[in-house]
C-alpha cells in the first residue's frame, strides 16, 4: 500500500488502516498477555529473594544461607497422615456392662421354674418359645426330665457367673479391630488394658461350654445346649464408641506441624551439594517464608515484571510462528482462541497436580494438548505447541528447570507426533503406548544421571503412565468441542457423517437413488485424486455424499432419478427450469444447516458449481430469444467457486462422472480425452482460479480419474444365455 497517497487523498484513512490494523492484531494477542500472567499467578517468583528448589537428588547450583529465623511445618497432606497414624495407635475403648450378668441368671432362673412347672411336652414347648428358644421334639423329650433340666440350668449358670461375668463382647466388634492388640476396659471406675487374647469373644463364650456342659457325649443335647447360651447370651463388653473418638480425636490434635526450625544464617544447602528431602522441606518452606512476607520492594517488583514478561516472550513464539507461517490459521481469531483455551488448560491443569497430586514434571499434561492440536490443525504446530508449554512450565521455580523441562518435552513432542489423525480407537492407544514410552526413556535417562533408586524411577513412569492415558481419554472428550469452536472436521467426524444410516444419506439413498449413485461414484473418484495430491480424500469423499442434498426437495427434476415417465422440464419454460437446477444448491446449503453439517462440508454444496452457467437451459431460452441481461443471473449457479483443492476435485469429479455416462465403449484413450476436455473446460471458466491447486496437482488428479475410471468400465466377458448369463447382442426378448 502506497502510505503517502493515501494519506494525501485521505488524511484519515491511514489512521483508520492503522486502527483496524491495532484491532486485528490485538484480538490476537491479548490472550497472550492473559496467559503470561495467569502463569505469573498460579507460579509466583519470590520477593526480593529469588529460592531455587531444586528435586531430592539433583545437584545444587548455589549455595543457600537462611536470611532470617523461619519454621519448616509440615504440609496438610503430611499432617493428616501423622494425625492419622497416631489416631490408629489409640487403643479401643470398651464399657463393662454392669448388672447385665445378675439379670441374664435372673432371667435363666425365671425361664427354668417354668419350665418345672410344666406338666406336658406341649406346655413346655410353649414356655420355651415364649422365651424365645425354638426346640425340636428330641430337645423337648430331654427337657421333659428333671434331671437334665437342672443339669442344662446348673450349667448355663456356671456359664454365666464363670465367663459372662468376667467380661464377653459382642459379636464382631473385637474381630474388627485387626490393628489393635490392646484394648483399654472400664470397669468400676478403673481402666485396665487387656491383650487381645484376654478378652472374651462370643466365639470363644460357646467354645467355653465343653467345660461345664451337662452331657457333652449326647448330640442333641449340644446342640440344645449351644442354643440355650444363645438365648441366654447378653455381651457384658461393649465398645464404647465416644471415648474411643475422643481419644483419637485428642491423638489428632496433639501433632506438632513444625517439622524444623531454621535459624537466620543457618546454612540451608552449599552448592555443588546432592540435595535431601530435608534440604528441599527447608528450601520450600523458605519460599513459601518469602511469599507470605510479601516484600514487594522495587526490586521484587521487578522481578513480577521481568517473570510476566519471561512468560509472553516464550508463548510469544508460538503466536510468532502461526503469523509469520501459517497466516491462514493465525487469520482465523476463533483458531487463535482454541490455542489461547489449550494453553490455559494445561496451565491451570499443571498448578492443579502440583498443589494437590504431585509436583512431578511427569504430570504437566502437555500430551493432551499436543494430541488436540495434532488432530485438528497439524504436527508441527502441535510439536511447536508442545516445545513451547516445556518451556514455559519446565522453568517454572516449582519444577526446578532443567529435568522437569526435559520430561515435559519429550511427553509433549512425542504425542505430537505420534498421532496424525484419529480415525480409529487403535491410533489413540498406540500414541498413549509411544507416549508413556517416552515418559519412561525420560526416566531412565535423568535417572540415570542423577542416581534415581528402582522405586523413584518406577513412581516416575507411573505418572507418566498417568498422564499419557487420561489426556487420551481427556482428548475423545474434548475434540467435539473444540472441532464446534474452531469450524475444524476431523477424521472422526467424517467418519460419523459417512454412515449410511444418516437422516440424509439414507434419504438420498431411497428418495434419489439416482444422485445417490452419481454421488459415490463422484466420493470414489474424488478421494483417490486428493489422495494423489496430498489433499483430503476422507474429507473429499464425504463431501460427495453431501454435495446434491438439495435434490432431495424436487428430484424428479434432474436426469439422474428419472424414470419412464418423461422429464418434467419438457412442460416447463428454461427460466423456471434454470430456476429449480439452480436453486438445489440453496436448497441443499438449507438442508445443511437444519442438519448441522459442518462448514467444511457445506462449502461442498455451492462450489461444487461455482458459479458455472446452466448452459443446456440458457441455450433453449436463445432459442426463444434475446434473454435480458438482468435474468442471466438464472442461468448460472449462485457460486462461489472453489476455494479448496478438495472442492475443486469434487467440481472435476462432478463433470467428468456425469459427462462419462454418454460414452459408448469408453476406453482408456476416450476416457482421457473426455477427462482432458472436462477439467480444460472448468480452467478456461475460471472455476478453479480461487482453488489452491497448481498444474502439476491438475495433472495428476487427471491420471487419478483415468485410473479410477478405467477399472470401473474394465471389459466383462459375455456369459452364454444357457449358463445364465447375458450376451453382448442380447436383446431381453428371449424366453427365460
Amino acid at each position: 500500500m502506497n502510505t503517502s497517497n493515501t494519506s494525501n487523498g485521505d488524511p484519515g484513512a491511514w489512521e483508520r488502516f492503522r486502527q483496524t490494523q491495532y484491532a486485528y492484531h490485538g484480538a490476537r494477542w491479548l490472550p497472550l498477555v492473559a496467559l503470561a500472567l495467569v502463569t505469573y499467578l498460579l507460579f509466583p517468583v519470590v520477593g526480593s529473594f529469588t529460592v531455587f528448589v531444586p528435586d531430592v537428588g539433583e545437584v545444587s547450583t548455589e549455595g543457600v544461607l537462611a536470611p532470617f529465623d523461619f519454621d519448616v511445618l509440615m504440609t496438610e497432606a503430611e499432617r493428616q497422615q501423622e494425625a492419622e497414624q497416631l489416631a490408629a495407635q489409640v487403643q479401643p475403648t470398651y464399657q463393662y456392662q454392669d448388672g447385665v450378668s445378675d439379670s441374664v441368671a435372673a432371667h435363666v432362673a425365671r425361664v427354668f421354674s417354668s419350665l418345672d412347672s410344666a406338666d406336658t411336652a406341649r406346655t413346655l414347648l410353649e414356655i420355651a418359645q415364649e422365651a424365645d428358644l425354638p426346640l425340636t421334639s428330641q430337645e423337648v423329650t430331654l427337657l421333659e426330665n428333671p434331671r437334665m433340666r437342672q443339669a442344662f440350668a446348673g450349667a448355663i449358670g456356671r456359664m454365666v457367673a464363670t465367663y459372662l461375668a468376667r467380661g464377653v463382647a459382642a459379636s464382631g466388634t473385637i474381630e474388627e479391630e485387626t490393628h489393635n492388640e490392646v484394648f483399654v476396659v472400664r470397669r468400676d471406675g478403673n481402666e485396665v488394658r487387656m491383650n487381645r487374647d484376654s478378652i472374651t469373644t462370643r466365639a470363644q463364650y460357646l467354645e467355653l461350654r465343653m467345660q461345664q456342659h451337662p452331657n457333652s457325649n449326647s448330640l442333641i443335647a449340644d446342640v440344645l445346649f449351644v442354643k440355650l447360651l444363645n438365648t441366654f447370651f447378653r455381651p457384658t463388653l461393649l465398645p464404647n464408641l465416644a471415648a474411643t473418638a475422643e481419644a483419637r480425636d485428642l491423638a489428632r490434635a496433639s501433632v506438632d506441624p513444625l517439622k524444623d526450625h531454621v535459624r537466620a544464617n543457618e546454612r540451608i544447602i552449599s552448592s555443588n551439594e546432592i540435595v535431601t528431602a530435608e534440604a528441599r522441606d527447608r528450601l520450600l518452606a523458605l519460599q513459601q517464608e518469602l511469599v507470605n512476607r510479601g516484600e514487594l520492594d522495587t526490586a521484587s517488583f521487578l522481578r513480577i515484571v521481568g517473570q510476566v514478561l519471561t512468560n509472553a516472550l516464550v508463548v510469544a513464539v508460538f503466536w510468532l510462528l502461526l503469523l509469520l507461517y501459517l497466516p491462514n490459521t493465525y487469520g482465523e481469531l476463533r483458531h487463535m482462541y482454541v490455542f489461547s483455551a489449550l494453553f490455559a488448560v494445561v496451565i491451570l491443569a499443571a498448578a492443579a497436580n502440583h498443589r494437590f497430586i504431585h509436583p512431578g514434571a511427569e504430570l504437566i499434561p502437555i500430551p493432551f494438548a499436543a494430541l488436540v492440536m495434532t488432530v485438528l490443525f497439524n504436527g508441527r504446530i502441535a510439536m511447536v505447541g508442545a516445545m513451547v508449554l516445556a518451556v514455559l512450565l519446565g522453568f517454572q521455580p516449582d519444577y526446578g528447570g532443567p529435568d522437569a523441562f526435559y520430561i515435559a518435552l519429550l511427553g509433549g513432542v512425542t504425542a505430537a507426533l505420534s498421532v496424525r489423525t484419529i480415525s480409529r480407537r487403535t491410533e489413540v492407544l498406540s500414541s498413549t503406548a509411544l507416549v508413556v514410552i517416552a515418559f519412561a526413556v525420560a526416566a531412565f535417562t535423568v535417572g540415570l544421571r542423577d542416581g534415581w533408586s528402582a522405586q523413584e524411577f518406577g513412581f516416575s513412569v507411573v505418572r507418566g503412565a498417568s498422564n499419557a492415558t487420561v489426556s487420551a481419554a481427556l482428548v475423545f472428550m474434548a475434540l467435539p468441542i473444540f472441532e464446534r469452536w474452531a469450524h475444524v472436521t476431523t477424521d472422526l467426524s467424517l467418519l460419523e457423517l459417512s454412515d449410511p444410516n444418516r437422516l440424509l444419506l439414507r434419504r438420498l439413498a431411497t428418495e434419489v437413488p439416482g444422485t445417490y449413485a452419481h454421488s459415490v461414484a463422484m466420493a470414489n473418484l474424488s478421494e483417490r485424486a486428493c489422495d494423489a495430491i496430498g489433499a483430503g480424500g476422507l474429507l473429499a469423499r464425504v463431501g460427495c455424499y453431501y454435495h446434491d442434498i438439495g435434490k432431495l426437495q424436487k428430484p424428479l427434476h434432474f436426469v439422474e432419478n428419472q424414470g419412464v415417465g418423461g422429464n418434467p422440464h419438457d412442460r416447463l419454460p428454461p427460466d423456471a427450469s434454470a430456476t429449480i437446477i439452480r436453486n438445489h444448491v440453496i436448497d441443499g446449503l438449507a438442508l445443511a444447516e437444519e442438519h448441522g453439517l459442518p462448514p467444511t462440508l457445506k462449502a461442498f454444496i455451492p462450489e461444487h458449481h461455482g458459479t458455472a452457467e446452466i448452459t443446456y437451459f440458457l441455450e433453449r431460452a436463445r432459442q426463444d430469444g434475446e434473454v435480458p441481461k438482468e435474468s442471466l443471473y438464472l442461468y448460472r449457479y449462485p457460486g462461489p467457486k472453489p476455494r479448496s483443492a478438495e472442492t475443486a476435485v469434487c467440481m472435476l469429479a462432478d463433470g467428468v462422472e456425469a459427462g462419462l455416462r454418454v460414452l459408448d465403449e469408453p476406453t482408456p484413450k476416450k476416457l482421457s480425452a473426455a477427462i482432458q476436455y472436462v477439467v480444460n473446460q472448468r480452467v478456461e471458466a475460471g472455476q478453479l482460479d480461487e482453488a489452491p491447486l497448481t498444474l502439476a496437482q491438475l495433472d495428476k488428479v487427471k491420471d487419478s480419474f483415468v485410473h479410477t475410471l478405467s477399472g470401473m468400465y474394465h471389459n466383462r466377458l459375455d456369459y452364454p444365455e444357457e449358463a445364465g448369463g447375458i450376451t453382448a447382442d442380447w436383446d431381453g426378448e428371449s424366453d427365460t
